[in-house]
């Protein structure tokens, strides 16, 4: 691309991401998108001695994605470190975010469900859509995070079925006739648009645009980031021309926004490149950090394809030496069995909306064997190596906690969700605290308890939340959930 060096106009970014640890220096990228094919100046970083130069990333429409690689050197103590484009004009920054003392772990704060399947819930919702953001960044501001990490549902997808005019009018037609049906340029350029506009539109809100620029993320999709259902839809569905068309642009989005990559050339972070999907592991000192894709191989009855499943046990390896791994698993691990409730939507005439969720979870009738699978794996992993695992996740729109414990080890399960989705109604809500009191013997030698908050006497958290992690020099995890109108008073020490 022939250099412009007309004064760029942006309309996003920055948005940190975390490229890992290497040695001594905190490894970040940076990305913006720009109006326009103006080339952005080189960025200037504290503690990096030399400018950094711009990577082209990918255009559309005028648009275009840079990208900035950089490593910062980390001191004995934490240090904010500034960026941006000095000669750049107003909005070209400063900006600042924090890196960790050396030897020091990170700081974390995990989300998920940055929004909701009809826009129109949130209006009725009595808090403003980004208020649990803004107390986020209140912490951070008070004691900053080094690490976001965003475990599904960054982006909630749905509306492309009504706001692009010939995908709406395709899904509108009789099923299956449908489904045979071909695609046209029409859907792959409303799709395109769609998703590109629907990431700038959501991350260029304050709350959310500064979060993104002050704390280097780690993310990991779910199925509304394409959109509802996705990979747990029939077979007929998942295979439709027209859907598969929406989700590969979704894919394509998902690498620009959420990995700030080009789709042909993801980051090293990304371990399951090789393989197609997005499995991205890190380690930060004694502490490992592994987002499994969950996404990209399912359908109705798998979650992990059979090559990611021979490459599960090596990926795991990586994090021999580690005091404790958390396992970022957008669907919760460690849940109650909704079986008998999943028999019953499926009994139903046609298809009812639950199905997808219910299939989405790891212990639905047809992916048991896969659950007891990645369990016992986890559980092998966590005795051989002395490593404590904790899995992270979201999806269900409550907060939560669970314990496994079999196989000679314990595995703790953490639920925070979401940040912006609201939480179920009451009377959901008193079903789902029933179904979280049943202590399960799940299959020989394990248990799983999903033990009440000592602050309550409750299981769920029914209002919208987020989770803190803390890490003290012993190793033990402090996790606290902050939601949204209570008291921060749940905590749980692992």
């Amino acid at each position: 691309m022939a250099r412009d060096f007309g004064q760029p106009r942006f309309i996003l970014g920055p948005v940190l991401y975390f490229r890992g640890e290497q040695g001594d220096r905190w490894r970040l990228s940076a990305l913006f998108v720009i109006d326009g094919d103006a080339e952005p100046d080189d960025l200037r970083v504290d503690g990096v001695g030399l400018p950094v130069p711009p990577r082209h990333v990918a255009t559309w429409r005028r648009r275009t994605l840079w990208r900035f690689d950089f490593a910062v050197p980390r001191g004995v103590h934490d240090s904010e470190v500034t960026y941006g484009f000095p000669d750049s004009g107003p909005d070209a920054g400063p900006w600042r975010f924090t890196v960790p003392g050396r030897g020091r772990p990170p700081r974390l704060a995990y989300t998920s469900c940055n929004g909701v399947e009809d826009d129109e819930a949130l209006k009725r919702h009595p808090v403003p859509r980004n208020a649990l953001w803004t107390r986020l960044l209140d912490h951070h501001r008070q004691s900053p995070f080094h690490l976001l990490l965003q475990g599904g549902d960054q982006l909630y997808a749905d509306g492309v079925w009504k706001e692009c005019p010939t995908l709406a009018a395709w899904a509108k037609r009789r099923a299956p006739a449908r489904f045979a049906e071909p695609l046209n340029a029409a859907m792959a350029e409303e799709a395109m648009a769609f998703y590109f506009t629907r990431y700038v539109r959501l991350w260029r809100q304050a709350e959310v645009a500064e979060a993104l620029s002050r704390i280097p993320s780690i993310m990991m999709w779910d199925d509304h980031d394409v959109f509802d259902g996705w990979g747990s839809l029939p077979d007929a569905e998942m295979h439709a021309k027209p859907n598969r068309a929406v989700y590969m642009v979704a894919r394509r989005h998902f690498t620009l926004f959420q990995l700030g990559a080009a789709p042909e050339s993801l980051p090293e972070c990304v371990w399951g490149a090789d393989r197609g999907t997005f499995t991205q592991g890190f380690r930060i000192g004694d502490l490992g950090i592994f987002a499994p894709d969950l996404r990209s191989e399912r359908t109705a009855s798998r979650i992990i394809a059979e090559r990611s499943w021979d490459a599960l046990p090596g990926w795991l390896d990586r994090f021999t030496g580690c005091r404790h791994l958390l396992l970022m698993s957008s669907v919760p691990l460690v849940f109650p069995d909704l079986g008998r409730i999943e028999r019953l939507v499926d009994m139903l005439p046609g298809r009812h909306p639950l199905s997808d969720d219910l299939r989405d979870q790891w212990r639905s009738h047809a992916h048991g064997t896969e659950w007891r699978r990645m369990v016992e794996l986890l559980a092998g992993f966590s005795l051989r190596t002395g490593c404590r695992v904790t899995v992270l996740s979201g999806e269900v729109h409550f907060g939560a906690r669970g314990v496994l414990r079999g196989g000679g080890a314990e595995i703790w399960q953490l639920i925070a969700s979401g940040i912006v989705h609201p939480p179920p109604g009451r009377l959901a809500g008193a079903a789902m605290e029933h179904l979280l009191g049943r202590r399960e013997t799940p299959f020989d030698g394990y248990t799983l308890d999903m033990p009440p908050f000592a602050e309550t006497g409750r299981r769920m958290v029914r209002a919208r939340n987020w989770l803190s992690l803390e890490i003290d020099a012993k190793g033990q995890l402090a996790a606290r959930w902050n939601a949204e109108s209570e008291p921060e008073h749940y905590v749980q020490l692992i």
